[in-house]
């Protein structure tokens, strides 16, 4: 990994220098990556924490040296708890609660039709 300044945050220009991509490449991955949040100047320039470039580092590294694809790359950081929980996930605690609910219901409609039958 890159040996990053002695600061403690960082405008998009350096960060792109430090990561090795262009600017456009980190605006996606904030898009992608929720643990990329770069604050905001009063002036609106991204400026990102040593976490943010450490992240990012870190992706590029799943992405371009293991080649895994984004999807892959946001699993990888999730397991290793860099990358949040994402609720749209279905391997998330909230999607398997919902599963189990429904299939519930399921059971619970089908008892019920069975009844219904019998009338």
């Amino acid at each position: 990994m890159a040996q990053l300044p002695d600061k403690l945050y960082f405008r998009i220009g350096e960060v792109a220098a430090i990561v090795g991509v262009e600017p456009h490449v980190l605006r996606y991955w904030e898009t992608e990556f929720r643990s990329v949040r770069p604050e905001k100047s009063r002036k609106g320039q991204r400026i990102y924490s040593r976490r943010d470039v450490d992240t990012l580092l870190k992706v590029k590294e799943l992405l371009y040296g293991h080649r895994y694809t984004v999807a892959g790359a946001k699993r990888k950081l999730r397991g290793e708890g860099v990358e949040p929980v994402d609720d749209d996930d279905p391997t998330s605690r909230h999607a398997e609660a919902m599963r189990q609910g429904l299939l519930g219901l399921r059971v619970e409609l089908s008892a019920l039709r069975a009844e219904l039958e019998l009338l």
